[in-house]
């Protein structure tokens, strides 16, 4: 089990971040006419998918080490940077942008900067995924 789960969270962060943000959001503006409701519907998903996030990426850096050992394991090597910088664009786009993009809601630069640090996060979740799925060396 202690071998899936890295997988398992590090496939949850990205689907959840591929979904949300692909998928879930574009559909809600898409059906509901009303923009400035459809936005604080995107943004309630929004912060659910941060939540996700946050805690996908946590669990990744408490497992990225044994009890007990000096060294971290082999997928958490090469992994454990886009897991912080993934943390970190999540913390920064909940707590520093989405709050800007709701109260000046029209301009479009805030909505491109979470749409950047969204994107990166996603990058992250990606490189973590790719990380933790390719085969181990012995």
């Amino acid at each position: 089990m202690r071998a899936r789960l890295p997988i398992f969270l590090a496939a949850l962060w990205w689907s959840s971040l591929s979904v949300i943000g692909f998928v879930a959001v574009p559909l809600v503006f898409m059906r509901i006419p009303q923009r400035m409701l459809a936005g604080y519907m995107a943004a309630g998903l929004f912060e659910a998918q941060t939540w996700i996030s946050i805690a996908c990426c946590a669990l990744l850096l408490v497992i990225s080490r044994r009890k007990h050992s000096q060294t971290i394991e082999q997928w958490a090597q090469s992994a454990l940077v886009f897991v912080i910088l993934g943390m970190l664009l999540a913390f920064v786009l909940q707590f520093g942008v989405a709050p800007r993009v709701i109260a000046y809601h029209g301009v479009k630069l805030w909505h491109n900067l979470a749409t950047a640090l969204y994107l990166g996060q996603w990058l992250c979740a990606s490189a973590v995924l790719w990380q933790v799925t390719k085969p181990q060396r012995a």
